[in-house]
């Protein structure tokens, strides 16, 4: 409890949130535990009051759990249920935003109050918007300028040699793809270093690189006698040093530390749309289809990545023939279909969920008829085009719900707790400073 003291000899009058993107608290745990980051380490010490395993949002993706995280609700009251979405009573692909967020965000809530919130690099606050205080938008962030609120902050963080996100396209690289993460990473360290000198009462600053890291780098991670294993453990180490110098500026207990899912090895990649097509609920007017609008009339059911099921109903999709007197029956048909799917012995799915059951709220029409949460090292996708069901490719990490982690710099984790509490806590925290 040192550590914690410490901290509290420097009271600040504000709250500190700090993100490590997609970081399972099996990892983190391990890694505070071998040396690799040692300020963690000093927090995990603490015990279980102070760090715990968080669940997540389903499908357990970064845009619907931070969407969790910044309002305290789930899918069906704030409206993102994946990256992509189909566009109402269509089969256009759009690609949800900032601006598609249905319910109030933290800092939204605390700028009624005159509290002013920092968001730095947090998925799914793109375009920038005006609030009471400073944004630099994350994943998906296209456009620098259109990333920053106010404007004024753009020349900067070009001046820092700030960027978005790591250039993932050039991820076969490795030598390059390392080189960029660390890069992106110190500056990263710049810029929430610089813009923690600006006055706020809540201070939100999120690393997705270890996100990115762990997608195609999960293999050198895991294997100690990989040949990348120790540039992995020094990004960490970098990671890790990042979090020890905000906190010691920060000097205060009112923090917390977080993940918004956990992340396992992938065996294969399943292709749902692929297996429901070979197995007689899907059709497409031409295969393999240029888009979703190939769906024939005959399909029955459809996926969406990552592992959201679709009953192609009447009145919903154009080409829609399903009732709602039979959707009922097809969910059931579905449902029996993927609790007995497996792969070469193994069981695919872990557990189906029922819209109804996992979604509440005024947007439940838009959500999925089924989301399916697949066992660890099946990694679900909705791609369209491919020829065969499973598959190996360059990605050697998956997302798991049940792996997150949450750290609380004053403790009172009395429970396990879900992502959607979190936004609770930080009001709380920044009402009682």
């Amino acid at each position: 409890m040192s550590f914690f003291k410490n901290l509290m000899k420097k009271k600040a009058p504000r709250t500190m949130v700090i993100g490590l993107d997609g970081v399972p608290f099996t990892l983190i745990k391990k890694l505070s535990e071998n040396g690799v980051m040692p300020n963690i380490a000093k927090l995990a010490a603490s015990g279980e009051k102070y760090f715990r395993q968080m669940d997540v949002s389903i499908p357990e993706i970064s845009s619907v759990s931070w969407a969790s995280f910044m309002t305290g609700t789930n899918p069906a009251r704030h409206g993102i249920f994946g990256f992509t979405d189909l566009k109402p009573q269509s089969y256009n692909i759009h690609f949800p935003s900032y601006p598609d967020l249905k319910a109030e965000t933290i800092w939204d809530t605390l700028g009624k109050e005159n509290k002013r919130t920092t968001v730095l690099n947090l998925p799914g606050t793109y375009p920038a918007r005006e609030h009471n205080g400073i944004l630099v938008s994350g994943f998906v962030a296209i456009d620098l300028k259109r990333a920053v609120h106010p404007a004024s902050l753009y020349e900067r963080l070009n001046a820092m040699d700030y960027r978005i996100d790591v250039d993932t396209q050039k991820a076969g690289d490795k030598e390059y793809f390392y080189k960029d993460l660390f890069d992106t990473l110190a500056a990263r360290v710049k810029a929430f270093t610089e813009l923690w000198k600006e006055e706020c009462d809540l201070f939100i600053a999120v690393i997705t690189d270890t996100d990115r890291l762990q997608h195609f780098e999960w293999d050198a991670i895991e294997d100690e006698v990989h040949p990348r294993h120790g540039r992995a453990m020094e990004f960490y180490s970098k990671v890790d040093s990042l979090v020890g110098k905000l906190l010691e500026m920060h000097g205060s207990d009112e923090f917390l530390i977080m993940s918004d899912h956990g992340f396992c090895a992938i065996e294969e990649e399943v292709y749902l749309n692929r297996i429901l097509k070979d197995n007689g609920f899907l059709e497409w007017e031409k295969d393999p289809p240029e888009g979703i609008g190939m769906l024939a009339g005959e399909t029955r059911a459809f996926a969406l990545d990552p592992s959201r099921i679709y009953v192609h109903s009447a009145g919903r999709y154009p080409k829609g023939r399903i009732d709602e007197a039979a959707s009922d029956k097809v969910r059931d048909e579905l449902k029996e279909f993927f609790s007995g799917l497996e792969r070469n012995g193994k069981k695919v799915i872990r557990q189906i969920f029922l819209k109804e059951e996992i979604y509440d709220g005024p947007h439940i029409s838009k959500a999925p008829d089924m989301v399916l949460l697949s066992e660890r090292g099946f990694d679900l996708k909705g791609n369209i085009r491919s020829a065969v069901a499973y598959a190996k490719t360059h990605f050697s990490g998956m997302h798991t719900r049940d792996d997150a982690f949450l750290i609380s710099g004053k403790g009172a984790l009395s429970k396990r707790p879900h992502i959607e509490d979190v936004s609770e806590m930080i009001l709380e925290a920044v009402r009682g400073a």
